[in-house]
């Protein structure tokens, strides 16, 4: 296997919680041996949480040695007071304590990854956080082989090639560069101030209207985007006509996220149930301005809106159904670029640039 196949791996988990690691980059990890086997494949989940690089090595940890694995989930669930989770249940949990496993890890990994590679989206950050740096974690377990897609730019977390590389580790940069950038897009875009993306679910034969169209999948999915969101935009006829709630009842103590009604008119009905959200702001506006002025911004909507986005709109995710809807198809002139797909159940969530 070449260095492009198992960056492609990391690329792609890292894919599945794009933007909802918010405001940190979405990074994917793979773990190999010493000898080329795949022990892990991971990415960074959620911002306050794991990093991909430990999270990766964690599970290539509880893979290699079973007696890990058991002392890890044993001092795991007394120190948070954890019920019978087997180490599957509790490697799966994003919300696992990111300096206790740091530390844990430094403490008993007894050489078990020396001479292991890894494969990272992003150059392994460099500065102490909520945890030690990651470079240093995988200095000090002895990888011999680290391989890049992306320097961070970022004055400071970069620094963690120069780490590895003091530490005698093997570091190749570069690979899948293209794919990496595309991935990192959104995190360049909030940096700079605001990345604002388009949402859409349409049937399988291109209908956008009518009620639910995606599956129970899809729409957790899109709530825990809406979760991490600085605000959403909809169009003031969508409102009108859906009644929306344009809430995150799907995720767990998900932030409903402030809304823009995008209207000439300021007239509507209050009993409208996105109204009655607590803890957010509704503001009701003939200008989109205010919204470029937020980090992380989600636009819903259907073609009325998709077909009036301005150019600050850079990204569009579409939410494919499997199933037929007996309606008008959607219409649109504009054009897209496909990026990445990430399957739902039988539902396709594909991003896509506009061109």
């Amino acid at each position: 296997m070449t260095d492009d196949f198992y960056m492609q791996l990391a690329i792609n988990e890292a894919w599945k919680h794009q933007l909802l690691t918010y405001p940190n980059p979405a990074v994917g990890c793979v773990v190999l041996d010493k000898n080329g086997k795949i022990l892990s494949i991971s990415s960074h989940k959620k911002a306050g949480f794991m990093h991909a690089e430990p999270s990766a090595i964690l599970q290539a940890l509880c893979t290699i040695s079973s007696e890990f694995a058991s002392s890890f989930l044993r001092e795991y669930q007394m120190s948070f007071e954890l019920k019978s989770q087997n180490i599957t249940q509790t490697l799966e949990n994003e919300n696992l304590d990111a300096k206790f496993c740091y530390d844990f890890i430094l403490k008993n990994h007894s050489n078990l990854l020396k001479g292991a590679s890894a494969y990272v989206t992003l150059e392994p950050c460099s500065h102490h956080g909520k945890t030690p740096p990651c470079a240093s974690l995988i200095a000090n377990l002895g990888f011999k082989r680290v391989v890049i897609a992306n320097y961070d730019e970022n004055e400071i977390a970069s620094g963690g090639v120069k780490i590895l590389k003091e530490a005698g580790v093997e570091v190749v940069c570069g690979v899948l560069s293209k794919l990496g950038s595309e991935l990192l897009e959104p995190f360049m875009a909030w940096q700079s101030g605001n990345f604002s993306f388009f949402k859409i679910a349409l049937s399988a034969n291109g209908v956008a209207t009518g009620g639910v169209i995606s599956n129970q999948a899809s729409r957790t999915h899109m709530h825990a985007l809406r979760s991490v969101c600085d605000m959403l935009v909809i169009s003031g006829n969508t409102v009108r006509i859906d009644r929306p709630t344009l809430d995150t009842r799907l995720t767990k103590d998900g932030k409903s996220p402030d809304i823009l009604i995008y209207s000439r008119s300021k007239n509507f009905d209050k009993s409208i149930p996105l109204f009655g959200v607590k803890d957010r702001s509704v503001s009701i506006s003939d200008s989109l301005k205010s919204a470029f002025d937020r980090g992380l911004v989600m636009f819903e909507g259907a073609q009325g809106l998709l077909n009036a986005l301005p150019n600050e709109v850079k990204w569009v995710l579409v939410y494919q159904s499997s199933t037929l809807k007996n309606a008008q198809n959607l219409i649109s002139e504009r054009t897209f670029e496909p990026l990445h797909s990430v399957k739902f159940d039988d539902d396709t969530a594909t991003w896509y640039r506009i061109r």
